[in-house]
This record gives C-alpha cells, sequence and structure tokens, in this order.
C-alpha cells in the first residue's frame, strides 16, 4: 500500500459489498479500475482476520484491513510478506464474561454466535465448512444474536459500566471493548501509516458501520432490499451521508464510479 494515497476506500462487507449470498460480482469493475489508479480498498467489517485475509485473497486485494468491527488492524509488510496487527480492544474471553453478565442483568438470554451449532449458524449466515471455521475465529469481539430492540437498547445502557459498547448488525449484534470502534480504527490506521491528511471515502449498511461513517469526509450508505437501514436514516435526512441508488454492490460500485470520476485532482 502506498503511503502518501491521497484518497482510502474504507468499506464493510457484509450487505455493503456483499449481498446476502456474498457475492460482489457488480462490484469487480469498479475494484479494478481503483486497482489500476493505486487507490487502497480497506475492509472494515465485523468479520474476523481469517475471513478476511481468505476474501482478500479471492478478489487480489492487498491493503490493510479491520476486523471485528473495528476491534484490530492488519496489513502487511512492502519489503516481505509478514502481517503487522494493531489491537484496540478487549480479548474474546473477557468479553464474553462480559457479556454474560450483561445477559443476567437484562434477563434475558444472549447467545454468542460460537456457542451455536453448524447447522444453527449455517441457518444464521449461510455460511459452511472452513467459511464457518473462520467466523468462528474470533479474538476481539463477541458476536450474539439478535435480540429484541427493547432489549438491545437495555443493553447499550448497560454496556457503559463495564467499558463496552454494541452494536447491532444486520445478522447478529457485537459486543466490543469501548476503546475500538470502526472510526477509531481508521484513525488509528492513518497515525500509524503517517497519512492524515487522507481522504476517507466510507460504505456501509447498518449501525456498526454508524462511527465509520461519522468518521469519514464522504460516507455512502448502501440501502438494503427494503431501504437504508433505521439508525443510518438521520444521517442521510440531514445530508451527512449519500444514499446509494441501489442494494449491495450495485449500488456500492455506482456510488463509488460516480465519485471518483468527480474527483478532479486525482
Amino acid at each position: 500500500m502506498k503511503n502518501n494515497s491521497r484518497y482510502w476506500i474504507v468499506t464493510d462487507l457484509d450487505g455493503t459489498l456483499m449481498d446476502e449470498n456474498y457475492d460482489i460480482s457488480p462490484a469487480k469493475n469498479t475494484l479494478n479500475m481503483l486497482s489500476k489508479m493505486s487507490i487502497p480498498v480497506i475492509p472494515c467489517t465485523s468479520k474476523t482476520a481469517s475471513e478476511v485475509r481468505y476474501f482478500r485473497n479471492e478478489n487480489g486485494l492487498s491493503d490493510p484491513f479491520i476486523v471485528e468491527n473495528g476491534a484490530a488492524i492488519y496489513g502487511t509488510y512492502e519489503n516481505n510478506s509478514s502481517e503487522w496487527e494493531l489491537i484496540l480492544g478487549k480479548c474474546y474471553e473477557e468479553l464474553r464474561i462480559i457479556l454474560m453478565k450483561i445477559s443476567k442483568e437484562v434477563n434475558y438470554n444472549l447467545i454468542p454466535l460460537n456457542d451455536l451449532s453448524q447447522v444453527q449458524i449455517f441457518e444464521l449466515t449461510g455460511l459452511s465448512g472452513n467459511a464457518i471455521n473462520r467466523a468462528l475465529e474470533r479474538q476481539w469481539s463477541v458476536p450474539f444474536l439478535n435480540p429484541p430492540d427493547d432489549i438491545f437498547e437495555k443493553v447499550k445502557l448497560i454496556c457503559e459500566s463495564y467499558n463496552v459498547h454494541v452494536f447491532k448488525g444486520n445478522r447478529m449484534s457485537h459486543l466490543l471493548s469501548i476503546e475500538s470502534h470502526k472510526g477509531k480504527a481508521v484513525n488509528e490506521l492513518k497515525v500509524y501509516l503517517q497519512n492524515q491528511d487522507v481522504k476517507i471515502i466510507a460504505l456501509g449498511d447498518s449501525q456498526n458501520d454508524l462511527p465509520l461513517l461519522e468518521y469519514a469526509d464522504i460516507s455512502i450508505v448502501i440501502p438494503g432490499k427494503d431501504g437504508p437501514n433505521k439508525y443510518l436514516k438521520p444521517g442521510i435526512d440531514k445530508g451527512s451521508f449519500i444514499l446509494a441508488n441501489a442494494p449491495h454492490a450495485e449500488g456500492w460500485s455506482n456510488s463509488v464510479d460516480l465519485i471518483i470520476n468527480n474527483l478532479n485532482d486525482l
């Protein structure tokens, strides 16, 4: 990755660049264009490092990546293929204990993803085989089944006393350290790469992307088939976020193409 890049595309994966079947094919041409223009594409996702490494290999990406909703950042050194790591969060084991305590306080069974059977995980995510194993290699966050909205609001209130916070994704919620979220992770990456002046073009689709979208210079909300996520509507309504014109990779590609074509000083 070139540290002097003037723009970074920082993107969520599930529901944003990928559809519910994990397909990104409508965005392939745009990804190729960005590569030719030396504009980094930085995944910033709830996925694990193992999942993102696999995704990058499958799609020819080589730039740094942010995992587990901003709890850790990875990249490779230019002079060799070894990997560097920045940790922003608490470890999985510590967070899991906190989740169980919160579960008792709200009197609702908050079930971690890692407690589900392979069949249950397949039914929830569509993942199978090695893809499930990669998804379960959690180190810095605890994903759990989405509770009802009223319970989720109670969980959010309790989180502060444990120095954690919770974000709701499309398929599950995520508990992580108060020290880590997607926006903070992007800032840490800027500092680490000594490129604080880089402009961030961010894309996301759900509540866990809010810190990223609020941090970015240009923020794009990718809608689902039923429209944009309710947690992101206020930002759209006040003009802080741009709403893409189609769901998933199609909307992602259309939005990025439009913005890149309007950046006259690239």
